[in-house]
């Protein structure tokens, strides 16, 4: 059957084929606009006929043209005329406090183009503008309703995150430059790995709207488990729920251990064959522990909200200053292994542990197999992952009451000490 298709096909001139898809492609259109104007009493301009023959006139045009772009462009602008035109005339017919919208007109010159692009054998584009033109015309409610529901702060957001991934990152140098070996790319793209896994669990956090003090710290923990600590407790010193808040900071803590893993799986596959398990398994024990803990009974029951909110994390000037953050931990951290060894770099990881390990972490991805044994670098960020948890713990006790705070201590020293168990492995 398809050889017998075939045989027929060559016996069509091969513009033939051309015409039929142009006026299918432009009838798709034209359809869907005459639809448009079946449900309105007003004018609206084109329609099944209209569109077909708007293709038809941007593929005689290409095909007279031939190499040359000015008659096509010329073609362009006197269709443009006419749909210029047309609007005026739809202006003048409806009252002045209901402004017309030139949706019909601009998918007459995206028909112009179709015909043009279709002369050209660009088939496979002419077709995909089409469906993207049809689905944008019918989404209407749809699209317009997404804009009422998204608050312009968030879209402000989303075009910082495409700053940093689709403009900033491309153009920068994929190189090491000077005696610490800094890569201006590698350490943008650690930036915004972060700064997107942070947004994430950021976005999570708006959507549930402050349903609940577990969900919250699971959801900061993915975040920035120093700062829901803090956060927490501060809550907690308002509260007479020990228990509920002490174990929601033990779950925090445990998503840092799960966010760690995802952080050096992206940068350092081998790094990560050792830290996974271990790591995964102390976030598994700790959130049971915390969630267990939350369960016991502090009193007459409550309804308890979140009331706390986080930093947007893609703030340009976060982005920067978590990547400067990054080079000076790097430079640190290559002159200790140069002048002083890996007894500096273990030394290094425990002090670091006192502020946000991220940046110590993701730059200890870039030495580990290279400046470093692979093996320093997990034992490394073991460390610094469980002296982060012990000075969580100073922070939980220092703000919060005396029996939240106690307990977050005596549980968060203890996970730092479980989690120092991995050395035996990692080291042996």
């Amino acid at each position: 059957m398809t050889k017998q298709f075939e045989q027929y096909l060559q016996f069509l001139p091969p513009d033939a084929i051309k015409i039929v898809l142009v006026l299918f492609l432009g009838f798709l259109i034209g359809i869907e606009r005459e639809e448009h104007k079946a449900g309105g009493d007003s004018y609206s301009f084109g329609g099944v006929r209209t569109f077909p023959l708007i293709a038809l006139i941007g593929y005689a045009v290409a095909l007279l043209a031939g190499n040359q772009l000015v008659p096509e462009i010329l073609g362009f602008v006197v269709v443009g005329g006419f749909l210029m035109l047309s609007y005026w005339h739809k202006l003048r017919s409806k009252p002045v406090s209901d402004t017309p919208g030139v949706t019909s007109e601009i998918s007459g010159l995206v028909t112009y183009l179709l015909g043009a692009l279709v002369c050209s054998n660009f088939f496979w584009i002419a077709t995909t503008l089409t469906i993207a033109t049809c689905l944008l015309l019918e989404m209407k409610d749809t699209l317009e309703g997404l804009t009422k529901r998204i608050a312009p702060q968030e879209i402000l957001t989303f075009t910082k995150f495409m700053l940093l991934t689709a403009v900033i990152l491309p153009i920068l140098p994929d190189r090491p430059f000077g005696l610490f070996e800094i890569n201006p790319f590698r350490t943008w793209l650690i930036a915004a790995a972060f700064s997107t896994l942070s947004y994430g669990s950021y976005l999570l956090m708006l959507a549930t709207k402050g349903s609940g003090i577990m969900l919250s710290a699971v959801l900061g923990g993915a975040y920035s488990s120093t700062v829901t600590t803090v956060a927490l407790a501060k809550r907690a010193s308002h509260t007479g729920h020990p228990h509920l808040f002490a174990g929601a900071t033990l779950v925090s803590s445990a998503m840092m251990y799960v966010r760690l893993t995802v952080l050096v799986g992206m940068f350092n596959g081998k790094l990560v064959m050792l830290l996974a398990v271990p790591f995964l398994a102390l976030g598994v024990i700790a959130g049971i522990v915390g969630w267990l803990m939350s369960r016991v009974p502090d009193g007459p029951p409550e309804e308890l909200h979140r009331q706390f909110q986080h930093h947007n994390p893609l703030e340009l000037r976060a982005a920067a200053l978590f990547a400067g953050i990054f080079v000076i931990v790097v430079v640190i951290m290559r002159a200790v292994l140069l002048y002083v060894g890996n007894r500096g770099v273990y030394g290094l990881a425990t002090i670091m542990g006192i502020t946000d390990v991220d940046p110590f972490i993701l730059g200890m991805t870039q030495a580990a197999g290279s400046a470093t044994a692979l093996s320093v670098g997990a034992a490394a960020i073991v460390i610094a992952a469980a002296s982060n948890n012990l000075v969580k713990g100073v922070y939980a006790y220092a703000f919060a009451d005396r029996r939240t705070g106690v307990r977050s201590l005596i549980s968060l020293a203890a996970l730092a000490l479980l989690g120092l168990l991995p050395l035996v492995w990692i080291l042996r």
